[in-house]
């Protein structure tokens, strides 16, 4: 495994784990922070005995957002020569499933990160927000593109121009949050459930993850058409024989991602 400085990473069971390990800044996110989330993604997505990637935050925060201290002085050119959310970019080509489980705080760019999973469990009392506004700018790393998506653009022009918090219970009813449990249970369920996908056919999940992402910026016809290509190309693997296979002698299939 790569070793990071903010982040700890295991497999377990098909499930590549991510830990943002900053507690003590409630986990904020500096430059390097989000390289090393992006760099163990990219690893995870690439290994064979992973099949989907769970992410999480030690402490008492998922994240608070990002390190103001590193941003504070910064200007424009600057941020231009560094691209600054070229790394962000990167988590949009990750091809398994990635389930956030959320906890405390999820603010600013913590709720960017939060956003780019593909599935949210969250704790009793977590709180989202784009506080952004408040000190003078405004999401950089897609949050103004993929809450609109997410809960419309009303809903996402009140949240993002009054920095209001937005409780565990409104992200759900909203569709930003698929589950909440008892934040004593959370890694105990989260890791549930990524066990439950990791014992799916990586293939299935890969090309559904696909289709989906494709269904949110095309038109309804577009979508379908790219949805019969991934139905047909998984004809051409392994699982789907044992699949079928296994759904007619009546066993359990045993799938290897081929």
């Amino acid at each position: 495994m790569i070793s990071f400085q903010f982040i700890e990473t295991s497999i377990i069971d098909g499930v590549g784990l991510i830990e943002l390990n900053r507690p003590k800044q409630y986990n904020a996110l500096n430059r390097r922070m989000v390289r090393e989330i992006v760099e163990a993604m990219e690893s995870f997505d690439q290994q064979d005995e992973v099949v989907t990637i769970l992410i999480t935050g030690k402490g008492r925060a998922f994240s608070a957002g990002a390190d103001i201290d590193e941003m504070a002085n910064e200007d424009s050119i600057r941020l231009e020569l560094l691209n600054q959310f070229a790394d962000w970019d990167r988590l949009g080509l990750i091809k398994k499933p990635i389930i956030g489980a959320v906890k405390g705080f999820v603010l600013g760019g913590g709720f960017e990160l939060a956003l780019c999973c593909d599935l949210l469990i969250a704790a009793s009392g977590t709180e989202f927000s784009f506080p952004e506004v408040n000190i003078g700018v405004m999401p950089g790393a897609g949050g103004t593109q993929r809450l609109t998506k997410l809960v419309g653009r009303t809903k996402a022009l009140e949240w993002l121009l009054t920095g209001d918090r937005i409780s565990v219970e409104q992200a759900q009813e909203h569709g930003i949050v698929n589950r909440i449990v008892a934040e004593e249970l959370l890694m105990e369920e989260a890791m549930k459930f990524a066990n439950k996908l990791a014992k799916q056919p990586p293939l299935s999940l890969r090309l559904i993850k696909d289709s989906v992402n494709k269904a949110v910026d095309h038109s309804l016809y577009e979508g379908m058409q790219y949805e019969r290509k991934n139905f047909y190309l998984l004809f051409s693997s392994q699982d789907q024989k044992e699949g079928m296979q296994a759904f007619i002698e009546r066993r359990k299939p045993h799938f290897n991602g081929r």
